[in-house]
């Protein structure tokens, strides 16, 4: 595949480009044609969106750490101390989130820098464990976003009362 004519706009360096299309070496023509820099970018910008999301909630976590400490000192209710309780657990889910979002954004730019100097093979294991890292990250997210439903049950029940 000719990936100067499909992408004009992108510069590969040319002994770097011979040596992935070179047919002498069909290992790494083939692995090539799996991986490329393209795909790479493709993850770069959307763990960079999603670490943006995680951050946003991380910092309306914040916020409404202070406002909860504030009811607590107030009036020691048993919704606040398990709006609390529930909140600790959505802090830890959500620092993990960024570790994992994070470690997979790290992965990516290696990922990238490898294909740049040719070290093709090792460039797709990193690529792999960098999908992981993205995969468990939305995992969590997933459970994160499970106990704030659970959270805004508490509230509402609380409300109902």
């Amino acid at each position: 595949m000719d990936y100067h004519r499909l992408y004009p706009s992108v510069v590969i360096p040319t002994e770097f480009y011979r040596s992935v299309t070179d047919s002498s070496k069909p290992v790494i023509k083939e692995l090539y044609g799996r991986i490329n820099p393209y795909y790479t970018d493709f993850l770069f910008s959307a763990v960079s969106l999603i670490l943006l999301a995680y951050t946003n909630r991380f910092l309306s976590y914040a916020q409404l750490v202070r406002t909860l400490k504030d009811q607590y000192k107030q009036n020691h209710s048993a919704v606040a101390a398990a709006q609390i309780k529930n909140l600790w657990k959505r802090l830890y889910l959500t620092r993990t989130m960024q570790f994992l979002g994070i470690s997979s954004l790290f992965l990516c730019v290696v990922t990238m820098f490898l294909i740049y100097i040719g070290f093709s093979t090792l460039s797709v294991y990193l690529f792999g464990l960098a999908l992981l890292f993205l995969i468990a990250s939305l995992g969590v997210s997933i459970v994160e976003i499970h106990i704030s439903v659970k959270a805004l049950e508490l509230h509402l029940n609380d409300m109902e009362k």
